[in-house]
C-alpha cells in the first residue's frame, strides 16, 4: 500500500489534467484573470472538452458583498445594478477568481479570497464575531478516520472552524458506507480522504487541505500531527484501529494538542485537553499505562475488547452493546446511523470552535443522548380516523 501525502495548495500555473488524474483529483485550481498565465489558462480551458459547466453568478456575490459591508446603506444612494457595476468595472470576467474543479468539469467565478470569506461567513455573526472568524481561519485541524470524521471535517469547514486541514484515511467508499456518508453512488470505490477534501473545497476553494491517502502509519503519524509551525491546533480522532487511536494521542500529548472523539452512540463526546494537561492519561485513564506498541497486533476479538474499554461499555446503548457481541458473526460491523453521525459532527465542531477560541472547556466525557433528551414517554394516540 502506498502512503501518499498531498498538499491542498492550488498550483500557481494551470495544467490540464488527464482524465485519470481528474478522476483522482481533489484540489481545485484557483485562477486569477489579472495574471497573464492564468488568463491564458482560462482561454485554453474554455476551449477544452473537459469543461462541462461554467457557473458565473459574480454580480449576485458582489451585491451580497455590498450588503455585508454596510447593511444600512449598501449601495450608497445608487441603484443596486449601478453599485455592482462600479465594483466589477468594464470587464466583469476579469474580476475576482475563477475556480476550476477537475473532478466535476466545473469552472466557477467567485469573489477574491478575503471578500469571499467575508460574505460566506457573514451569517455567523455574532455567534462568531469577525475577529473570532479570522482567528479560527488561522488554525489547523486534523481529522483521522473519514467515515464519521468526514461529517465533522465538512461541518468544521462550513462553519469556518479552521482554515487549514489535515485529513487521513486509507479506505475507499463502499456501498454500505452510504447509510452515513454524504457521497453519491457514482463515487463508490473512490478514496474517502479524496471525497472529503472535495466536499470541503467545494464549500471554500481557498482552504489549505493536506491529505494522507494512506491513512496513519508508524511512518506518517509524526508528520500528520506535525511540529512547530506545522503542528495541528486540534485533532479529531474517529478511527477504529486501536494502534492509531493510541499513537495519535501519544503524539498529540507530546505536542500538547487537544483531542476530540465522537463515538457515534448516545452522542458520546470525548474531550482531552492535552494542551492544558501535558501529563494527562490517555482516554481519561481508562487504558492505564497501555501504549501504542502494546496494541499494535491485536486480533479482532482483542481489538473489540480494547474499544469497549475505551468507550466504557456501561455507557453504550443497548443496541450497541448487543451489536459488539455479534460483530463478525451475525453483523458485518457495528451499527451507525446518519443521524448519530450528524449529531457527532455538530458536537465536534461546536466543541472545537470553543477550544480554539480559548473558552475554559475542561477535559471530560459528555453524553448528548437524544433518547433521554427527547423521550417517548407514552404511546401516541392513533391519528383521527386511523385504525391500529
Amino acid at each position: 500500500m502506498t502512503h501518499t501525502i498531498e498538499s491542498g495548495a492550488a498550483p500557481d500555473r494551470f495544467a490540464l489534467p488527464s482524465a485519470r488524474e481528474a478522476s483522482e483529483s481533489f484540489r481545485p485550481v484557483v485562477l486569477d484573470p489579472a495574471r497573464p498565465d492564468d488568463a491564458a489558462a482560462l482561454t485554453a480551458l474554455r476551449g477544452s472538452a473537459r469543461l462541462r459547466e461554467v457557473h458565473d453568478r459574480i454580480e449576485e456575490q458582489v451585491d451580497e458583498l455590498l450588503r455585508c459591508r454596510d447593511p444600512r446603506d449598501p449601495f450608497g444612494g445608487r441603484s443596486p445594478a449601478d453599485a455592482v457595476a462600479d465594483v466589477l468595472g468594464e470587464r466583469p470576467a476579469a474580476y475576482g477568481r475563477w475556480i476550476w474543479y477537475p473532478w466535476s468539469g466545473r469552472l466557477v467565478h467567485l469573489l477574491p479570497e478575503a471578500e469571499f470569506r467575508l460574505v460566506r461567513t457573514d451569517r455567523n455573526r455574532d455567534k462568531i464575531t469577525r475577529d473570532q472568524q479570522q482567528d479560527l481561519l488561522r488554525r489547523r485541524v486534523g481529522v483521522i478516520g473519514l467515515s464519521v470524521g468526514s461529517s465533522a471535517a465538512v461541518t468544521c469547514a462550513m462553519e469556518g472552524v479552521g482554515g487549514a486541514f489535515r485529513l487521513a484515511d486509507f479506505d475507499r467508499v463502499g456501498l454500505s458506507n452510504l447509510n452515513r456518508l454524504q457521497v453519491g453512488v457514482h463515487e463508490l470505490g473512490l478514496e474517502k480522504s479524496v471525497l472529503c477534501a472535495r466536499r470541503m473545497y467545494e464549500l471554500d476553494p481557498y482552504l489549505d487541505i493536506e491529505v494522507h491517502r494512506g491513512g496513519i502509519t508508524e511512518e506518517t503519524v509524526e508528520d500528520f500531527v506535525g511540529d512547530g509551525d506545522r503542528a495541528l491546533d486540534l485533532l479529531v480522532e474517529e478511527c477504529d484501529t486501536p494502534w492509531v487511536k493510541v499513537a495519535a494521542r501519544e503524539h498529540a500529548r507530546l505536542r500538547r494538542i487537544p483531542v476530540l472523539m465522537d463515538t457515534n452512540d448516545r452522542g458520546l463526546l470525548d474531550v482531552e485537553r492535552f494542551d492544558l494537561e501535558g501529563d494527562r492519561p490517555l482516554f481519561h485513564g481508562r487504558i492505564g499505562a497501555t501504549t501504542a506498541a502494546d496494541v499494535r497486533d491485536l486480533d479482532r476479538e482483542a481489538a473489540i475488547g480494547f474499544l469497549r474499554t475505551v468507550v466504557d461499555e456501561q455507557r453504550l446503548s443497548p443496541a450497541m452493546t448487543d451489536a459488539l457481541t455479534r460483530v463478525g458473526r451475525t453483523l458485518s460491523s457495528w451499527p451507525q446511523l446518519a443521524s448519530g453521525v450528524m449529531l457527532g459532527a455538530a458536537l465536534v465542531t461546536d466543541t472545537a470552535r470553543r477550544i480554539l477560541l480559548g473558552e475554559p472547556l475542561p477535559s471530560g466525557r459528555h453524553c448528548i443522548d437524544l433518547d433521554v433528551l427527547v423521550p417517548a414517554a407514552h404511546p401516541l394516540p392513533a391519528p383521527h380516523g386511523a385504525t391500529r
